[in-house]
């Protein structure tokens, strides 16, 4: 069985990786699926972020990295994918996903949302978040990956 997982991952988190770990447990397959979203203006390019995610996960055999433009179902459709990951971290994003989750459904009935709870001890983290801590020089190494620390630093010199 294979099942997406898709975001902006600008950056990645701690959090994501928690997700992906426990998804490939239970899943097997999955495909981490980076979004090129023209609308938006994301801190590292998609290929930085690609580059981050694979740096970053070299360490599960049955993990794919690509990107994608457009609809998240389409894209699950091409990748035979019938299954879409998404994470819930609190009960606001849990009526911000139920609509993702309830508008892909009615694209396509063939797709699947599965929700996993963030661990206790990632609740709190989310890419903006981590983005604003780093601005001001706070610590962050406990909400990244090493390669998306260095990035941030480097990126906020």
């Amino acid at each position: 069985m294979k099942i997406l997982y898709p975001g902006t991952f600008d950056p990645l988190t701690n959090g994501h990786i928690d997700l992906i770990e426990r998804a490939e447990k239970l899943f097997g397959n999955i495909v981490v699926a980076v979004l090129e979203n023209t609308t938006k203006n994301p801190t590292f390019n998609l290929q930085k972020r690609i580059s981050q995610i694979k740096n970053s996960l070299s360490y599960l055999n049955n993990v794919q990295v690509i990107s994608y433009s457009g609809l998240t179902v389409n894209c699950a459709k091409d990748l035979k994918a019938n299954l879409i990951l998404r994470g819930l971290r609190a009960m606001s994003d849990f009526e911000y996903e139920l609509q993702i989750a309830h508008t892909n459904k009615s694209l396509n009935k063939d797709i699947e949302t599965i929700f996993l709870s963030t661990n206790t001890n990632f609740s709190f983290l989310s890419s903006s978040l981590v983005k604003e801590v780093a601005k001001f020089g706070g610590e962050i190494n406990h909400m990244v990956p090493p390669c998306v620390e260095r990035d941030l630093k480097e990126y906020f010199k």
